[in-house]
């Protein structure tokens, strides 16, 4: 039997691992399908994520096995791990526990290189979504640890009456703007009713990707319900 062939059949010891004993893994967000890092595995990194069921990598820099996430808390909880026709290469579905990559983006696939301008934009981080998890992680932290003058420590500190009240304002806010005021004002607006939504959000103890869930469930169940294409 070849040895592609003898690699079209069996788990773990069928893949075809490099020289140095490590295999690239493609990480996918299971919701979304975006493309989030590439790492490397090596056996026994790939033994543990099958058995956690949270994505462990080697780090070729440090030469150390690592867990996504056990410092900063942004696991990455695998749904699958499927081998390429040659078995050496990997793509791990997961679900992320915010960003993947150390910018604190949420895919570290956000320079474009493919035109004029430089990759690595603000704007471009901003389209990636890391700017939504990067709220979300701020308002945690003034939540757990309030500084003096600081926006949201205050409006959490008011209750979430008063948060839902101003999320209330600024709703009213984009339907002004939507009806009577120019596109800037519309995307301005927009941006505050989604940061003050976020707060209430983080009042409550609910994740943005707990919504995200929810509009993902929505699209699957009825591809008519409000959140669904």
């Amino acid at each position: 039997m070849s040895e592609r062939s003898d690699r079209t059949s069996g788990g773990e010891d069928a893949l075809a691992f490099d020289a140095d004993g490590l295999i690239p893994a493609v990480v996918q967000d299971a919701r979304t399908g975006d493309v989030l890092m590439v790492a490397w595995m090596n056996r026994e990194a790939l033994t543990r994520t099958l058995t956690t069921r949270r994505a462990h990598y080697w780090s070729r820099s440090r030469r150390a096995l690592w867990e996504k996430g056990a410092t900063s808390g942004h696991r990455q909880h695998v749904e699958a791990v499927y081998a390429d026709c040659d078995r050496d290469s990997l793509l791990v579905r997961v679900h992320p526990e915010g960003p993947a990559c150390h910018t604190g983006a949420r895919t570290c696939f956000f320079a474009r290189v493919d035109r004029d301008g430089g990759p690595g934009t603000a704007a471009e981080w901003a389209a990636a979504g890391g700017i939504l998890d990067a709220l979300e992680r701020v308002i945690e932290e003034r939540k757990a640890e309030p500084r003096p003058g600081s926006y949201v420590a205050r409006l959490l500190a008011g209750g979430d009456a008063a948060v839902a009240k101003k999320v209330g304002e600024e709703a009213a806010e984009v339907v002004v703007a939507a009806l009577a005021e120019g596109r800037e004002r519309l995307v301005a607006e927009v941006a505050d009713l989604w940061f003050h939504t976020l707060v209430l959000l983080g009042a409550r103890d609910i994740s943005l990707r707990e919504v995200l869930g929810e509009l993902a469930r929505r699209r699957a169940a009825s591809p008519s319900r409000p959140g669904s294409a």
